[in-house]
């Protein structure tokens, strides 16, 4: 049985890999295409629920155009739909924000007109070196608030404590709203390491499992929900019960987590 959140195809186009294993009408090659929305909802069907969400600068293959809404495969593999408005020809990005959120501003000044907000992980292509912006193809932005994406983070915990106190967002991949596996996720690929989108694939393609001591960057998972290890005691993880991203001592988590109803610990995976 094939995942639909990991196989583009939805009957009438299927991308040309899959020819011989799923029906379709027709298969084709996907086209390089790239978000210019700050934060766009990846959604289930064409202007259905949010599945999860990608951030300006993503990079997606795109197998259909119909209706205002683009069926497309990103690159941790999901697939969905976001509306065609949301996407442009491709650039390569360079650079990608490392503050929970910073301005692209019109001029190198920061007076001048603030023209986007974009979230950590927003993806930019620099033009320009200033002396203190780089300007962008989204504007201009301190020099302080990105990184080029060939210096990527060496810590998952370091960035999902930049994460602290965002609020909660099912299906949210932003520093605006996030959820579990999004945090995790933002984490990972903020490392350069490669995380699928949501915990149960996480809790399949992650790490090992252990059953020595908790230590730093050990995730800790439940049917539907996953949290990160600051140290041998306290979690952090952005949950419904909080509403946002918080720290909670693992032992409090655990007892609390299984008495509102979602179970015990599935697993435990170091990286």
């Amino acid at each position: 049985m094939t995942d639909r959140r990991l196989t583009p195809a939805n009957g009438r186009v299927a991308a040309m890999h899959l020819a011989g294993k799923v029906e379709a009408e027709s298969y084709v090659i996907g086209r390089p295409m790239m978000l210019s929305r700050v934060v766009t909802d990846l959604c289930a069907t064409p202007g259905g629920p949010r599945d999860r969400q990608l951030l300006l600068g993503a990079s997606v293959e795109v197998f259909e155009d119909r209706d205002g809404w683009s069926f497309v495969q990103s690159t941790d593999g999901y697939v969905g739909y976001i509306p065609t408005h949301d996407l442009t020809e491709p650039l390569p990005p360079t650079h990608s924000v490392v503050t929970v959120a910073t301005h692209a501003y019109s001029e190198e000044d920061f007076r001048s007109v603030a023209q986007f907000a974009l979230p950590f992980g927003a993806r930019v292509t620099v033009t320009n070196e200033r002396r203190k912006f780089f300007e962008t193809n989204v504007g201009f932005v301190p020099k302080s608030h990105l990184r080029a994406l060939d210096r990527p983070f060496t810590d998952p915990v370091t960035v999902a404590q930049l994460h602290f106190g965002v609020p909660y967002l099912w299906g949210g991949n932003s520093t605006r709203g996030i959820d579990c596996s999004g945090l995790v996720a933002a984490s990972l690929t903020a490392c350069g390491i490669a995380c699928p989108a949501d915990s149960d694939m996480q809790c399949e393609g992650l790490g090992r499992n252990f059953n020595t001591a908790l230590q730093r960057g050990d995730l800790m998972f439940w049917k539907g929900h996953v949290g990160m290890m600051v140290d041998a005691d306290t979690m952090i993880h952005a949950n419904a019960h909080h509403m946002a991203t918080v720290y909670e001592p693992i032992e409090k988590a655990v007892l609390r987590i299984e008495a509102q109803g979602d179970g015990k610990v599935l697993a435990r995976k170091r990286l």
